[in-house]
């Protein structure tokens, strides 16, 4: 498989979330990406994209650039989100208790969670006044 880059950087608001979705959906569609798979990366660009909008520069606004890599053989699609905003690992909070009914659970951390087992992988870094957050994920069905 040829190797596809591609960049997109956009404000972080939550409003252009479907703007974000297209950006990936096109280059999965691109190089056959099973469905499945398709709304598993789907589901994870939606929760990173949106906590950046959500908090990342709270109360003002900035931007998130996302870069993605599709290659090898079988294809591998790499999602990087860099943003400016206020330092935060999510990887750091522990896995919500999906065991105890929704009542007696801690808000918060639900999203990170699915992200990450949707993802074959998922790590942060912060690197020059940046956090960088890259999930990686085998595109062919599982």
């Amino acid at each position: 498989m040829k190797l596809i880059k591609n960049e997109l950087e956009i404000e972080a608001e939550a409003v252009k979330l479907r703007t974000v979705i297209s950006f990936i959906d096109e280059q999965l569609e691109a190089v056959g990406c099973p469905m499945k798979t398709q709304l598993q990366i789907e589901l994870a660009v939606e929760e990173i994209f949106v906590n950046i909008a959500s908090y990342a520069y709270a109360p003002g606004t900035g931007t998130v650039q996302i870069k993605t890599v599709i290659s090898g053989e079988p294809p591998v699609a790499e999602i990087t989100f860099i943003d400016h905003g206020v330092r935060y690992d999510p990887l750091s909070r522990d896995d919500p208790n999906v065991k105890l009914p929704p009542s007696e659970r801690k808000i918060g951390g639900l999203g990170i969670f699915l992200t990450k087992k949707n993802m074959d992988n998922v790590s942060y870094e912060y690197r020059d006044g940046c956090n960088i957050l890259v999930m990686r994920k085998l595109l062919i069905n599982q």
